[in-house]
């Protein structure tokens, strides 16, 4: 009985072992189980089949990596594997579906395979090109939905009210496409909806605030961007709204300030731009959500000023973003908080001086405080700024003095636009410490200093303008080490330059390789901030560009926007003599060269020829010599040419670009003949023209000139002989004959 309890016993146990081992090679094994459902991968791939990928010069691959994975081959046959794939642990069912930014281009139609996937909680398509499809009303069966991002993804018509079925969703992102109509009124039935961003769209219509009563957990509405006008009601503003966290109102129609403002405590992002409100910033927007407020957007309106008592700093403690651009203010400048990381004020009416507070702003990026009356001297405490500021934009004011010797090394500053002060002196060689300078304005001025060439030793500057100062004296590099690796654009004119032109500050152009340059790259900066917006973050991200004002094609230009590739250089307007170097044909990527208004008395180089797309060239008011060269008639994007008032002579050089050109490209000149002057080449035609062609002349009337000197010198001799013996023999008859001549000359004079 032993052996048979033990035998019992035994096949037991091996059952149990066995048992367990079935159980861990079916859990730890996916070739035995796969996760994903057969209909849902199958749904997937016809979904990924039904687009294209339109990248710039990729490959499918490597467009969108995402995609690129989805295959049923090999390893990776396992759709909940995926990229952009989470599938349920438990069902194995596909709940989330992130695509964004994939180029992904095509129409979703009603019959898609992506409503086959009703399981999904979550979807991000944002960030593609749907080619202006609308949104088929089957998107109301995903009915799981809790996250639905559409945005930027050319979309167009009208929002479908069967998105209302979708009534778990706490985020609804349907921002920067051509929606149309009026927001459907059954919103309201998305109880549990926290998001609602339709930014810049061409929704229409009133919208009442009043309709967003019941959604309680709605904590970010954003209806900025449209053509809607939102309507107030104060009889449901004071405590029946939800408690918002994010209100962006821009471009809605307002007219004043909206009263439930006051009884929000706890936002974090506030926009009120591009609207129609006028007169002053209440009071109590002082005391709204002073510990929560990071961004505060007031800019294009027609504030005129502030009641009450401006605190300063400002009481929002943990203030990001301050925005009070073009509007009408007037009084002394607001100061923000420690905190501030951006700060633009421009075009405004503010006066004063520039307060000490400022330099608190330990944080600082961007500060913009442009086109006021800002008036007085500069903070000395501006090094306090730190490592983090990056734009420094105080153009169009009244500041005077000099510029503070306070730049160390370090600073990260890469703008600095200090043009139409008035400020003196020289300036501060401590600027050469800022290493990571892309572009400096000191336009406008009233600097006297010598040319700072030390700013060659900048690695990425790109930008130096010191234009309408009283910089003066010969441009001396006094050794290899200022470079200028990086220049584009020099603008030196209305000074008092004198010397040569130095046209070696841009010999590093000949090493350079510009062929990869795109056309759509801009001189900016950019900047990303990220702000809490309940249970979301929302990621910003800021592009500075720098504009700069610059004489082109005979006229001041202002460019809001400079392309990296743009070469340009102005030295007009100063005392450069000499000649114009032939060195000038290795700038070859040249778009702007200015050199008028000064003394520059050489022939124009034959090596202009080589700018291939030069589109402006003004060589006026100097003392140039000699003949336009036919040659310059290759500049096919030579769009301005200018060389009035020179010495030139010669024929004016006829087709292509040339035929373009009026008389006042050439006026000024009395020895050019030709079209479009009035001037015919053939009577200013020189006699040393007609001699050096006499040798190869097939003319009948060929003669050759030294028999003409010869015989007007034989001629001469005998004549003085002729005369002797007159004189001798006659004497009266030479009295009479030339001195009653002479005599009368006298009497008519």
């Amino acid at each position: 009985m032993e052996s048979s309890f033990l035998c019992i016993m035994f096949m037991r146990v091996l059952f149990l072992v066995s048992l367990f081992q079935l159980i861990v090679l079916t859990h730890s094994s996916p070739s035995i189980q796969s996760l994903c459902h057969v209909d849902e991968s199958s749904a997937l791939l016809q979904f990924k089949n039904s687009f294209s990928i339109k990248g710039s010069e990729s490959s499918d691959r490597l467009a969108c990596p995402k995609i690129a994975s989805w295959t049923l081959d090999g390893q990776n046959s396992d759709c909940c594997s995926w990229d952009g794939v989470i599938c349920d642990e438990d069902t194995g069912h596909v709940i989330e579906l992130d695509l964004s930014s994939c180029n992904l281009y095509g129409s979703i139609n009603s019959n898609s395979s992506l409503f086959h996937l009703v399981h999904l909680q979550r979807l991000n398509l944002a960030f593609n090109n749907f080619n202006y499809s609308q949104i088929p009303s089957q998107v109301g069966n995903l009915s799981r939905l809790t996250y639905l991002n559409l945005s930027s993804s050319m979309l167009s018509g009208e929002i479908p009210f069967t998105l209302m079925n979708l009534t778990k969703l706490t985020f609804l992102g349907l921002s920067s496409n051509n929606f149309q109509g009026p927001i459907p009124s059954s919103i309201v039935h998305l109880y549990n909806l926290e998001v609602l961003d339709v930014y810049n769209n061409n929704l229409n219509g009133t919208v009442e605030l009043c309709m967003f009563l019941n959604m309680k957990s709605l904590g970010m509405l954003d209806l900025s961007h449209n053509e809607l006008s939102l309507l107030i009601d104060e009889t449901c503003t004071n405590a029946t709204l939800p408690k918002f966290y994010g209100l962006d109102f821009a471009a809605c129609n307002l007219i004043e300030f909206p009263n439930f403002l006051k009884n929000q405590d706890g936002l974090q992002w506030l926009s009120l731009a591009y609207n129609n409100i006028t007169g002053h910033i209440p009071e109590w927007m002082w005391h709204i959500s002073k510990e929560s407020l990071r961004v505060m957007d007031l800019s294009f309106n027609f504030l005129t000023g502030f009641d009450g008592q401006v605190p300063i700093p400002l009481p929002w403690t943990n203030l990001a973003i301050l925005d009070l651009s073009s509007n009408q203010l007037e009084g002394s400048l607001p100061i923000p908080p420690s905190s501030t990381l951006r700060y633009n004020i421009p075009n405004n009416k503010l006066s004063g001086r520039i307060s000490q507070w400022i330099c608190n702003m330990t944080s600082i990026q961007m500060l913009d405080l442009s086109n006021n009356s800002l008036s007085g001297s500069l903070p000395q405490c501006l090094n306090k700024f730190g490592d983090s500021l990056l734009v420094l934009n105080l153009q169009k004011n009244k500041l005077e003095g000099s510029i503070p010797q306070t730049w160390a090394k370090g600073t990260q500053l890469r703008m600095i636009n200090f043009s139409e002060n008035k400020f003196q002196n020289r300036l501060p060689t401590s600027l050469a410490n800022l290493m990571m300078l892309e572009a400096i304005d000191l336009g406008v001025n009233q600097f006297n200093d010598s040319f700072p060439y030390w700013f060659g030793n900048l690695p990425n500057l790109m930008v130096l303008c010191i234009r309408s100062n009283k910089f003066n004296g010969p441009i001396v590099i006094p050794n290899a080490e200022y470079k200028f690796p990086n220049l584009r654009v020099l603008d030196l004119s209305n000074n008092s330059f004198s010397g040569k032109l130095p046209l070696e500050i841009f010999q590093n152009w000949k090493y350079r390789d510009f062929e990869n340059e795109s056309p759509l790259t801009y001189i900016h900066v950019k900047t990303n901030f990220t702000i809490p917006k309940g249970s979301w973050n929302y990621h910003l991200s800021y592009d500075y560009n720098y504009s700069m004002e610059i004489t082109n094609k005979g006229m001041n230009m202002v460019y809001q926007r400079v392309q990296e590739l743009f070469r340009g250089i102005d030295m007009s307007s100063n005392r450069f003599e000499g000649e114009i170097p032939e060195s000038i044909g290795d700038l070859k990527v040249l778009h702007l060269f200015n050199v008028s208004n000064n003394f520059l008395s050489s022939n124009i180089p034959f090596s202009l020829e080589n700018l291939a797309g030069l589109e402006s060239l003004d060589l006026s008011l100097n003392r140039l010599l000699g003949e336009i060269p036919q040659q310059l008639t290759q500049l096919n994007f030579l769009q301005y040419f200018n060389v009035s008032y020179n010495n030139l002579t010669g024929h004016i050089p006829s087709g292509q670009q040339f035929n373009t050109f009026q008389n006042n490209s050439f006026e000024g000149n009395s020895g050019l003949c030709g079209s479009p002057l009035t001037n015919n080449c053939d009577t200013l035609l020189p006699p040393a023209s007609i001699s050096e062609n006499s040798e190869d002349s097939d003319s009948p009337f060929e003669f050759d000139w030294k028999i003409v000197v010869i015989g007007y010198g034989f001629g001469t001799v005998v004549g003085v002989i002729i005369g002797h013996v007159v004189t001798a023999r006659n004497p009266d008859w030479l009295r009479k004959t030339f001195g009653m001549k002479q005599l009368g000359r006298r009497h008519r004079n």
